[in-house]
């Protein structure tokens, strides 16, 4: 047996091209030696930073080399196994990126252990990176009152959709932003939003004009850009904004000019900060706790958006920044 892996062969300038950043590899299976493990892929995670770490240069997180593995986190069957702690069978999520096999050390993946009565996916969702980001950089940043109006961008999203309902949870009036009828339907009537506007049909700016004058306490942004410029016109005087993505940014060729938000920022008396969700580490039990119960009592609704084909990867990648994907993006490997 050969392993299958998706490589990055060429940094790509704005929107990648599918034919030529990506290419599939063959290589050899290790055998693990001790402390190890072999993993075979079932599930893995599309997310939108992905796009960041394939551009070189400063960030938070190393980039992808040319030629080595996408970065993505997979739910994986253990195959074969020389560790302690795993056994043949168990499931485990591990960060080995868009591949069929890999072989690691016992340390680097973490059993999954979650109810056997949610599915195993919500491990990469719901109960993983995106469920996690939503509750901490939500309540850890935005600090919500009962009361208080958030706006919420990419809002059928894997992460905005918690994040909305987080704050109904809290007794918080909650305004989306998403990218199609469907989605603003589902926004209103599954995931009971208060008010959900379409920034493909609709002026952002004037329709939040409509609602009120300085309203907005909260805003989590997951997009940047024109939605983002629009939405801090109208945030109230010690608003909480936590910027969680800017995928309206992510295949700019250059740095994208947009209005300077310092003043409206210092005139508001306003907090925007940027996070990362390993800041938080040290409460991810506290978030999935929460998220478990909630889920299971009904309070949160997840949806997720499984594709076929570990073949049709970069593809299934670029419905990321079309706006096709609707729900947590994974692809099922085999």
């Amino acid at each position: 047996m050969k392993n299958k892996k998706w490589i990055l062969s060429k940094r790509p300038v704005g929107i990648p091209n599918i034919e030529e950043d990506f290419e599939m590899k063959e290589s050899e299976i290790k055998k693990p030696d001790f402390g190890e493990i072999l993993i075979k892929t079932q599930f893995l995670s599309l997310d939108p930073y992905m796009r960041g770490r394939m551009n070189s240069g400063p960030s938070y997180s190393k980039p992808v080399e040319i030629g080595g593995v996408m970065e993505g986190e997979v739910i994986g069957e253990v195959v074969e196994s020389k560790s302690k702690f795993l056994k043949v069978g168990d499931m485990v999520n591990a960060k080995i990126g868009w591949q069929e096999f890999s072989t690691v050390d016992e340390h680097q993946v973490i059993k999954i252990t979650q109810d056997q009565s949610l599915p195993i996916t919500y491990s990469l969702g719901v109960l993983g990176m995106p469920g996690r980001t939503a509750y901490l950089g939500f309540l850890e940043i935005c600090r919500p009152k009962p009361g208080e109006t958030l706006v919420v961008s990419a809002a059928s999203g894997a992460v905005g959709s918690i994040v909305g309902q987080i704050g109904k949870i809290m007794g918080c009036r909650v305004i989306g932003i998403a990218g199609s009828e469907e989605k603003v339907k589902y926004c209103k009537e599954i995931l009971h939003f208060d008010e959900c506007l379409n920034y493909k049909t609709e002026d952002i700016d004037k329709s939040l004009s409509s609602f009120g004058e300085d309203f907005i306490d909260m805003y989590f942004d997951n997009v940047g850009g024109e939605i983002s410029d629009a939405v801090l016109n109208h945030i109230s005087t010690f608003s909480r904004t936590a910027v969680c993505g800017q995928i309206a940014n992510y295949n700019a060729s250059s740095p994208p000019v947009g209005p300077r938000v310092a003043r409206t920022l210092l005139t508001k008396q306003s907090l925007m900060q940027g996070f990362i969700v390993f800041n938080f580490e040290h409460k991810y039990p506290q978030a999935m706790s929460a998220l478990s119960e909630w889920i299971k009592s009904g309070d949160i609704v997840y949806k997720e958006d499984i594709y076929k084909g570990f073949e049709n990867m970069p593809k299934t990648f670029m419905k990321l920044f079309e706006g096709e994907n609707f729900g947590k993006l994974l692809v099922k490997v085999n």
